[in-house]
């Protein structure tokens, strides 16, 4: 069972009409209890660090999808501010992350570099891994201010240039992040989500 976590900073409806064409069981994470139907999760996510933090907490879900991901070791991949809040900490606010990924969320400060980064973009640098299997253009859209730096470089699995090197997907054990937007990335995002949802662990 796929879960779609549903706090109020994700297109959710988009990720539904991709998932409900893949032949898998999928929910929308609308409740505490609906992390324990789930074998897999999606962490979408739109706007700044601190309100998607804060949302989380709101519903309850903080606790509960740090548990999922840390002591059940479910297979998560946060997408946008969902992959930022997988990190420690951000220049953009003062809550914490999840620190599932060790490493901070940083501001592009390059001078006349306009913001956001919003379009479509070339991942370069790939390494081997399901999530990219059977992708025939790595063009994915993005719409981002902030990017995320790992302390260990060996959990970036793919960057993007945007007048500078930045990663734009990572991943931990059973950990994935990408900055992009998938569902909106039409044939390689659904394929992408695809990679995730049969193929990673």
């Amino acid at each position: 069972m796929i879960g779609i976590v549903n706090y109020g900073l994700g297109n959710i409806i988009a990720f539904e009409n991709i998932i409900k064409n893949f032949n898998v069981e999928y929910c929308i994470i609308n409740s505490f209890n609906d992390f324990n139907k789930c074998t897999k999760i999606i962490l979408p996510g739109v706007g700044s660090f601190d309100e998607a933090i804060i949302q989380l907490k709101k519903k309850n879900f903080y606790e509960k999808l740090n548990e999922e991901v840390k002591l059940k070791n479910k297979p998560v991949l946060g997408i946008c501010v969902g992959m930022q809040i997988m990190f420690n900490q951000s220049e953009e606010g003062i809550e914490k992350g999840f620190g599932w990924i060790t490493g901070k969320v940083k501001k592009f400060k390059i001078d006349n570099l306009i913001l956001p980064h919003m379009g479509w973009n070339e991942l370069k640098n790939l390494k081997d891994d399901y999530l990219f299997n059977d992708i025939k253009e790595y063009s994915f859209y993005f719409l981002h201010s902030y990017f995320v730096e790992p302390n260990d470089q060996k959990d970036i699995n793919a960057y993007c240039n945007y007048l500078q090197d930045f990663p734009a997907c990572v991943k931990k054990n059973n950990v994935y992040g990408v900055q992009f937007h998938p569902e909106k990335s039409h044939d390689s995002g659904i394929q992408l989500l695809n990679n995730f949802i049969i193929q990673c662990h």
